[in-house]
């Protein structure tokens, strides 16, 4: 079987990427199947996950321009370019499956040049604002929403990652698979004193939040530290510090950047702290449990309620309430014994999210043979 990913790039660190890259090198390794990844903006540039040697890498080298608008003039001239070589490449390559696990221009086209493939469409990201503002939406967009619904009509599986994102699908090929994470040996050392939280340093993340309940908990722990991992995203960082100096809490933030190695990363913390304004089904959260570390997260839409079993491996409080995330987390950071039984409970819990339970619904998916 001939399975192809196809996607933008895999030189970036993201959810997307890794889990990609996992279930790519899941494929590989089985019996009769063969596995390529398709992209379009790689640039030369060398993976940022491993694959396995076996996987095969094509870049179409259409390099859309991202700080410009898809509809660009420029874009839309690529666009055309991408259209031509991908539906050469596809009729050439006559894959079984093709997995699309990213929103692209392709979206639109790749059911009406997948020629006899098993279509996939992969959703990482969560449509919860979008279901709010299909609600209210002017006659343009409502057209535009009946064009995505119709497209993705086309396609033979969407993939979600939690059944709430299920509802979210209007066409009733809807599939939930979650991410997978494969398992560790480490552990968090929950004796330290020292909070973590990773992310790309965007918006939707808003880690502002986090910040603002900082300071109500430096107040009481003035000797515990705040790790913010990530790439920087539109300068979101700059303002996040300036408001770190404001408040004069410089010695208890810092951003670190980002690192290739985060379970080793988390061993050195006791607790994982989300402040995301929405979620899918983040990976963080996996690698979070995977080493025992105790969660603190807003219950935002839709992911870390449909990771964290409340009050056992972790804990979901009100979402954007500031003052209810520093609570928890003082309440957290008193109780050592408390992040014990939370590190055990995670550890047991997260075996529901290995690669290998998981790839077994992809094996069904696809109709592999089991090994």
């Amino acid at each position: 079987m001939k399975i192809v990913f196809n996607t933008d790039q895999i030189h970036l660190h993201g959810g997307i990427e890794k889990v990609m890259a996992t279930k790519a090198n899941y494929f590989a390794a089985l019996p009769n199947v063969q596995v390529i990844i398709v992209t379009t903006d790689q640039q030369n540039l060398p993976p940022r996950y491993r694959l396995d040697s076996r996987i095969t890498l094509i870049d179409v080298g259409v390099n859309y321009e991202r700080t410009k608008s898809y509809f660009s003039l420029t874009n839309i001239k690529k666009a055309v370019k991408h259209f031509r070589k991908q539906k050469a490449l596809f009729k050439t390559l006559k894959p079984d499956a093709i997995i699309s696990p990213n929103f692209n221009f392709d979206h639109y086209w790749l059911p009406f040049i997948k020629g006899h493939s098993l279509l996939i469409k992969e959703r990482h990201n969560s449509r919860f604002f979008e279901e709010k503002a299909r609600k209210t939406a002017s006659f343009l967009k409502k057209i535009k929403y009946q064009l995505l619904d119709w497209t993705e009509a086309h396609y033979d599986h969407i993939v979600v990652l939690n059944k709430d994102e299920a509802a979210y699908v209007k066409t009733r090929n809807a599939v939930v698979i979650p991410n997978p994470i494969e398992t560790s040996t480490l552990w968090a050392d929950i004796n330290q004193k020292q909070v973590i939280a990773a992310g790309r340093i965007s918006p939707v993340k808003n880690f502002g939040d986090l910040v603002k309940a900082w300071q109500q908990v430096q107040e009481e722990f003035p000797d515990w530290q705040l790790h913010i991992y990530g790439e920087d995203y539109l300068g979101t960082k700059a303002i996040l510090e300036a408001e770190v100096m404001q408040k004069k809490m410089e010695n208890n933030i810092h951003f670190k950047g980002s690192v290739s190695n985060m379970l080793e990363v988390m061993t050195g913390y006791s607790i994982y702290a989300m402040s995301s304004k929405t979620e899918c089904f983040p990976m963080v959260l996996l690698e979070a449990m995977s080493v025992g570390l105790p969660i603190i997260s807003y219950d935002c839409p839709n992911g870390p309620r449909n990771i964290i079993d409340n009050g056992e491996d972790g804990y979901l409080v009100r979402y954007n309430n500031v003052e209810n995330l520093a609570t928890e987390l003082k309440s957290l950071m008193r109780n050592t014994n408390e992040r014990a039984r939370l590190q055990a409970n995670a550890k047991k819990n997260v075996q529901r999210f290995t690669t290998e339970m998981v790839m077994k619904q992809w094996e069904e998916l696809l109709n592999l043979p089991h090994v």
